[in-house]
């Protein structure tokens, strides 16, 4: 994204159409700014008057000089007043802002596909986002608070000075100030190739870090710490590296800034002081246009640090914006309608998909299942059963061919209302470190504590949070890793309970529990979703002999379907699998 683009994406979230109270607070820190800035130049006039005065030996000491005195003061105190009152009216204009463009990232990257958040990289983007929300404070303040002032500060002096003397020194502000602009300008251009590449190893540098941290366990098991210490400080050696050259760079910018700046100086001053020896300024004159000068060499020299911040800024919130604008890949159709939901009918109509063209992952799937029904996912690892949940909760959406419930297109549907029916118990469940009573309760976070405790029960679980000194308060870790994986999974399944949904995706929802607890929450998945529809994707066939409607998998493609009983006396696929998991030997028996 263009400086220019970013700038023009950030001013509206300062004009807050929303918000009248806010836009009466630009209005009035621009009209504080623009008081300010024009008053600051007086100073100098009231300095001149001073120095003449005095210069005066029939001056009434008493009366001309401490008024003078007076005024300089007050007019110091009221530009200086001015800026402060700026300031406050913009304070709040500013983290306003930040808050509103943090929360609408957080809401895009919700709203983003599943393939986003497993192909992204978690430290890169945790750090883009804290850079990007840090720049917006530093581009309010260097920018619109400090470099535009700072030009208009330059523009007022230029004025007053050909005004009250001659263009000449009009002329030379103006062309020390565009020649430090042009060099400034120039180099920072130069520059923006060490911070963009400084960002980037800052990325990498963090998102070892944080994969490491995160997978404590493992390093742990290979004993493999000193190898995860020397690819985090590999990452940070090239962004040491990055870091020299972008500070070296820095340093030749501030040596050409000073040298442009002394020169003007020089040359300021050279002619101030050729116009008093001639006669056509005073010595009030001279202090005045000194003063001016030492006024402006402040913002001339900050105009450089300001500019480069500002830059460094637009770059760190092109990355926050663009991931503001990224593209959902799963998103509402234009006119989509909520699901009306009847008996939970499911229909599978020559669904295809893939991520990518070359390696399909399912083909030409279809099955029916009636509503309140049970329909069992089975076959090999890569089959592609999971990618049928995911097809069915629109994490993804199908290549080809179409999905229906109760005989609604989804894709014509909103996701809201398809996901508001649907609960999925994973195989993997990561919980929020949290308690286990908010882990829980997320599943519907309206509920009351009693209904979290039955939840609880359904699951098999609260007679262990019972026996816990905290309860429902004990804290789950990070990803719930304070929890065994059995325990994790009938948080997983409570919370989901705690849904109520109207239709239910088993993703090897027991496959961490022992065999004597996966049968008492077998038998309690079983009564939550009697005479609900229910999807389950299993590996252990066992646990599927009830299901209405078994599903075989292999290499994407139906190979067969029908009941248990139907599929062992075709004695294929099914029953193939059915007797390695149970030891048999296949049967002679031909296909019925």
């Amino acid at each position: 994204m263009s400086s220019q683009k970013t700038i023009q994406t950030f001013l509206p979230y300062l004009w807050c159409k929303k918000e009248k109270s806010f836009r009466w607070r630009v209005i009035g820190a621009i009209i504080f700014l623009i008081i300010a800035k024009v008053t600051n130049p007086l100073v100098p006039v009231f300095l001149k008057k001073i120095v003449d005065a005095l210069s005066t030996p029939q001056t009434a000491f008493v009366v001309v000089p401490t008024a003078l005195i007076l005024a300089y003061g007050l007019f110091r105190v009221l530009a200086q007043g001015f800026l402060e009152l700026q300031n406050i009216l913009f304070a709040k204009i500013g983290q306003h802002a930040i808050r509103r463009i943090a929360n609408e990232v957080f809401i895009n990257l919700h709203n983003l596909s599943l393939n986003f958040h497993l192909s992204r990289k978690t430290g890169g983007l945790s750090r883009s986002i804290e850079r990007g929300t840090k720049s917006i404070e530093t581009l309010l303040r260097m920018s619109l608070l400090s470099l535009v002032p700072s030009f208009f500060e330059i523009l007022v002096v230029s004025i007053m000075l050909a005004l009250i003397f001659d263009w000449r020194f009009a002329a030379l502000i103006v062309a020390t100030m565009a020649l430090y602009i042009y060099v400034t300008m120039l180099t920072t251009h130069w520059r923006a190739q060490y911070l963009k590449r400084m960002n980037q190893s800052d990325d990498k540098a963090n998102t070892k870090a944080i994969d490491s941290l995160l997978n404590y366990e493992t390093v742990k098991y290979f004993n493999n710490e000193s190898m995860e210490v020397k690819r985090f400080d590999d990452a940070f050696a090239k962004y040491e590296e990055d870091a020299v050259k972008n500070h070296l760079s820095l340093s030749a910018l501030n040596v050409y800034q000073a040298i442009i700046i002394s020169l003007g100086l020089i040359a300021f001053m050279a002619l101030a002081g050729h116009e008093v020896v001639h006669g056509k300024m005073t010595v009030g004159d001279f202090v005045m246009v000194i003063t001016f000068l030492l006024q402006l060499y402040i913002p001339l020299n900050f105009l450089g640090f300001a500019y480069r911040e500002t830059k460094q800024s637009l770059i760190n919130m092109s990355e926050i914006f663009a991931l503001k604008d990224e593209e959902a890949e799963v998103k509402n159709k234009p006119n989509a309608k909520p699901l009306m939901f009847k008996n939970g009918s499911v229909r599978f109509d020559k669904v295809s998909f893939s991520y990518i063209p070359e390696r399909p992952i399912l083909k030409d799937v279809s099955f029916t299942l009636a509503g309140g029904k049970t329909v069992a996912i089975v076959g090999p690892s890569g089959a592609g059963k999971s990618t049928i949940a995911r097809l069915l909760y629109r994490f993804y959406i199908e290549s080809k061919g179409s999905i229906f419930i109760d005989n609604q297109n989804l894709a014509d549907c909103t996701l809201d209302s398809i996901r508001k029916i649907i609960g999925v118990i994973p195989q993997d469940t990561v919980l929020f470190n949290d308690s286990l009573y908010y882990n829980i309760l997320y599943g519907r976070p309206d509920a009351t504590y009693d209904e979290v405790v039955a939840a609880s029960k359904q699951a098999q679980l609260d007679a262990f949070i019972s026996r816990l000194p905290e309860g429902y308060d004990t804290q789950v870790g990070e990803r719930g890793l304070k929890l065994s994986g059995g325990e994790k999974q009938r948080v997983a399944i409570a919370r989901t309970i705690l849904k109520n949904p109207k239709i239910f995706i088993f993703d090897e929802a027991t496959s961490a529990l022992d065999t004597h607890t996966e049968k008492a929450i077998q038998e309690s998945l079983r009564i939550v979703s009697w005479n609900r529809t229910t999807l389950i994707i299993a590996h252990r066939l066992s646990t599927i002999t009830h299901a209405d409607l078994i599903v075989v998998l292999e290499k994407g493609e139906v190979v067969e379907q029908g009941t248990h009983d139907e599929l062992l006396k075709l004695n294929s696929a099914y029953a193939s699998l059915w007797n390695k998991q149970n030891k048999r030997t296949p049967t002679k028996q031909g296909k019925a």
